[in-house]
């Protein structure tokens, strides 16, 4: 958390608000909040005289596309991964400073891009120009498709998930195969699928495995109509929560009727995570 749905809609209204603005400085409360590079007066003179082009999502992780603001020249990219509770908020300087703020980003009149982060996993970057930003933010190289690229097709889902010999839930968590899905969104595409949890991927048919992809799609777009999903931390760039939790078909909603058939909610663990499933709906 967060995962595709939440960081799309941040992306999206990162882009509403913040592009062909002058980044006129910064201050950093918490250092380890930068990964690149290692000073943080380096990340604030990279920054700074800088606008943003556009961002853009690889996965879970943001990056903006920086030009200098007088002259529209190349000026490097702004990285961003918010981890676990990360926030990017758009507010106004004077606002009051939450305890766990890590970094803000000073623009003209008066704004700023504020990162929150209670648990400090987040992570920030600043590549510099004629840089490739994977170089750098590694973990982009290594990323999976998207599953709302073209490329991300039933004969790609196939071909990664044969002769698997593990749990369909594990495997769809590993950002190689599928970038962006987390621990929501692959329980409740599982539900979708009528695929426990367990199920291991080298026992799957094709046509489970075409149901799988469809519903992949498919409750991704449905928690991105939904603004994502707020169970404890995730707020949009205008601090606003999402509301997909209220519709959730598994999730966080163990011991609850299941809204096809009534029977309880089960919850598991599964290599570390918690895995929620209809034992009746999926078999």
């Amino acid at each position: 958390m967060p995962e595709l749905p939440e960081v799309e809609t941040v992306r999206r209204g990162l882009n509403q608000m913040t592009l062909n603005q002058e980044i006129m400085g910064g201050d950093v409360l918490l250092e380890r909040t930068i990964a690149h590079p290692i000073s943080a007066a380096d990340f604030l003179t990279g920054t700074r005289g800088c606008a943003i082009a556009q961002w853009h999502r690889y996965g879970k992780y943001l990056l903006a596309e920086l030009v200098e603001y007088s002259t529209k020249a190349t000026s490097g990219w702004l990285g961003v991964h918010l981890r676990m509770t990360g926030q990017l908020l758009w507010l106004n300087q004077h606002e009051d400073l939450h305890k766990h703020t890590r970094i803000r980003l000073f623009f003209a009149h008066g704004l700023e891009l504020r990162f929150v982060d209670q648990r400090t996993f987040g992570q920030m970057w600043w590549v510099p120009p004629g840089t490739p930003p994977e170089s750098i933010m590694t973990g982009i190289a290594r990323l999976g498709l998207d599953p709302f690229s073209l490329q991300f097709s039933i004969k790609y889902l196939a071909q990664k998930l044969k002769k698997r010999h593990r749990a369909i839930k594990t495997a769809l968590l590993d950002q190689t195969i599928v970038a962006g899905l987390g621990n929501i969104y692959a329980d409740e595409a599982l539900f979708l699928s009528k695929l426990r949890p367990t199920t291991l991927c080298s026992e799957l048919r094709l046509p489970q495995i075409e149901l799988l992809h469809r519903a992949i799609i498919q409750v991704l777009e449905t928690s991105l109509a939904a603004g994502g999903t707020t169970f404890s931390t995730f707020l949009n760039v205008q601090g606003i929560n999402g509301k997909y939790s209220g519709i959730a078909w598994v999730y966080n909603r163990t011991g609850q009727p299941c809204r096809i058939c009534q029977t309880p909610i089960q919850r598991i663990r599964l290599t570390g995570r918690s895995s929620h499933f209809c034992p009746n709906c999926q078999q």
